[in-house]
């Protein structure tokens, strides 16, 4: 099985303190929960990312368990790199995936 190192952008991590943040405001702890479902996922891809189909261009998707958020990733195979770019809201408007992966 692969196990891919994972490489997070710092426009992922505003991604996760944005809603973070945002759910904290609604309920005290739900920020934390957020954030805790997130790691497992990531954790999750670390062995898995390459089972995940192409959303669009070469990118890949998975939903974060009980939230409506999409974290958006690429396989870098050569490096064994997965890198994640953003972690977006599933009502979001795409043309945010399109900007985020002209960087990628």
């Amino acid at each position: 099985m692969k196990s891919y190192k994972v490489k997070i952008s710092d426009a992922a991590l505003l991604d996760i303190q944005e809603a973070t943040d945002w759910y904290n405001e609604r309920l005290p702890k739900l920020g934390s929960r957020f954030q805790k479902n997130v790691r497992q996922q990531i954790n999750t891809l670390k062995n898995s990312a390459d089972g995940h189909s192409i959303r669009y261009s070469n990118v890949r998707c998975t939903l974060v368990n009980k939230f409506p958020f999409l974290i958006h990733f690429i396989i870098d195979e050569e490096n064994q790199v997965l890198e994640i770019f953003a972690i977006i809201h599933t009502s979001r408007n795409p043309k945010i995936w399109e900007q985020r992966t002209k960087n990628v």
